[in-house]
């Protein structure tokens, strides 16, 4: 049962990361990446800022330490001018105590002013690290894009030729047929004009039958265009022949015409 979970569980796992491969996208990883170093320097920044600011705190509280233990010293001088040398003593012990103070500020402030320095070194390189991170991170994002609309174009080409490939088995399928039917056409023509098929409605011919129906059609014309000849030039003659004898007749009827008179 064990050796059956874990098998499971390995096709789960297995499944899983191929369903995340798909789902994942190395621009919006990048892009995560990259958000993620900002956001680190960033918080390098704001330390840097609460480093100098602590400095900065340090330096007006010596400033002012400072100040007052200037004070005191004068203080203590005039008593002494005075001849209150307790006074004196007293403004020197406290000046003692305020220049102690100050020490202890000022090794503050130089271990901050280090840590501020560091952190500021450390800023500018991980400044420099993002900025070549964005530029190696666009590079590499208009790169795959580039290669990913590639991909998809070839794709388009590959199911475009496809379907050219199937259309072209389909034109040479469709042109085999064609022919096919060509030549049954033209064999059952060969086999009918030879006599070796009846033709059923009876318009079939042989090439005998053909030959002699084109050389009668041919005489009949002939024939036709020989009496057309004869018909014109018989026409041609019978028209003087005709003219002549009614003139003829014209002459002789004149002296039949004349009135006869009897010699008396």
């Amino acid at each position: 049962m064990s050796g059956v979970m874990k098998r499971m569980g390995m096709i789960f796992r297995a499944k899983a990361n191929k369903a995340l491969d798909r789902a994942e996208d190395p621009r919006e990883t990048l892009d995560y990446s990259y958000q993620k170093q900002v956001e680190l320097l960033q918080k390098v920044r704001r330390g840097v800022a609460d480093v100098a600011t602590s400095r900065k705190r340090l330096e007006l509280q010596l400033g002012q330490l400072q100040s007052q233990s200037s004070k005191l010293e004068e203080q203590g001088r005039k008593a002494l001018a005075l001849g209150r040398e307790d006074l004196a003593r007293e403004a020197l012990t406290r000046r003692a105590a305020l220049q102690q103070q100050v020490s202890d500020l000022e090794t503050q402030h130089q271990t901050l002013q280090g840590e501020e320095e560091k952190l500021t070194l450390a800023s500018q390189r991980l400044q420099a690290k993002v900025d070549a991170f964005r530029t190696k991170k666009e590079t590499i994002k208009a790169t795959y894009t580039a290669a990913q609309a590639q991909t998809r174009i070839g794709e388009a080409f590959s199911g475009i030729s496809e379907e050219m490939g199937d259309v072209g088995m389909a034109i040479q399928r469709a042109e085999d047929k064609t022919a096919q039917l060509q030549a049954r056409a033209g064999a059952i023509d060969e086999l009918l004009a030879s006599g070796a098929l009846d033709d059923p409605s009876g318009m079939g011919k042989d090439d005998i039958t053909a030959e002699l129906e084109r050389l009668s059609g041919g005489n009949d014309v002939e024939l036709e265009l020989q009496r057309m000849k004869a018909e014109l030039a018989g026409g041609s003659t019978a028209k003087p022949a005709i003219e002549g004898g009614q003139a003829g007749q014209h002459h002789a009827a004149q002296p039949q015409d004349r009135p006869h008179f009897d010699k008396q």
